[in-house]
């Protein structure tokens, strides 16, 4: 397997930022680490173990980026409104300065002209990969998000702002008009949404509910898979779960 690492300064963050790339050809993945994971956990917690049949066969290309969680929506002590305003600055070095680097990468290996790319990520990982995705399905062309949570609650508590809102899908994609274009781009989108109903998947359970809720509602054609009540929120579950998914999403049929 091709591992590329790169380092670069982000002026929405002000410092550098680090991802890696595993892979050089087919469709993009971007990978965001579980809460307060780094670039390199995609390599340590032994995904590319999984990943490697399809990256090697040239099917998919995965790239790992770094998050700021600690700063923001794990920093449960810190002052609510900075913390999210952190986190709409790591939104934006995301979207503004990560993915037309990760797009260029790829049209080097590829010649694939503005490739979308597929967010992917487990636990708050899935969080990020989720809320990526309903804001910007312009730029995105799917999401695959596993054992996440898709509001504010467990994090903020009651407290609630502009910025929180913003990055809140239940609470955004619920007051979404019938008529925005985001519609179109859902209806032609890759969605899949997984949580277990084991140890420790609760929370996660619960606020994955009120997401399917609220998008059947707004018909928003997400597809959500409920795993059994033995499947715990962890790594191995994860593993069969990419195992199960991923070939669906490389031949479009979520």
């Amino acid at each position: 397997m091709e591992i590329r690492y790169f380092k670069h300064r982000s002026d929405h963050l002000n410092r550098d930022m680090e991802f890696k790339v595993y892979g050089s050809g087919g469709k993009p993945f971007l990978f965001i680490p579980c809460q307060s994971g780094r670039f390199f956990d995609f390599e340590n917690f032994k995904m590319t173990d999984y990943w490697a049949k399809w990256i090697d066969a040239g099917l998919c290309t995965v790239y790992s980026i770094d998050c700021i969680d600690d700063e923001a929506y794990a920093d449960l002590g810190g002052n609510p409104r900075t913390r999210i305003e952190n986190h709409e600055r790591w939104y934006h070095y995301v979207v503004d300065e990560a993915v037309p680097m990760i797009r260029a990468l790829h049209r080097e290996r590829t010649g694939m002209e503005d490739a979308r790319i597929i967010t992917f990520g487990c636990s708050m990982g899935a969080m990020h990969a989720a809320n990526l995705f309903f804001r910007r399905p312009d730029l995105f062309d799917g999401m695959f998000a596993i054992s996440g949570l898709y509001d504010s609650q467990d994090f903020f508590g009651d407290y609630m702002d502009d910025l929180l809102y913003q990055n809140s899908p239940v609470s955004y994609l619920a007051n979404l008009p019938d008529d925005h274009f985001y519609h179109d781009l859902y209806r032609d989108r890759q969605m899949l949404i997984v949580v277990g109903q084991g140890d420790w998947e609760g929370p996660l359970l619960e606020s994955t509910r009120r997401l399917d809720a609220v998008t059947k509602a707004k018909n928003i054609p997400v597809r959500f898979e409920y795993w059994g009540l033995d499947v715990a929120h962890d790594w191995p579950w994860w593993y069969k779960m990419v195992d199960l998914y991923v070939p669906m999403f490389l031949e479009n049929r979520i």
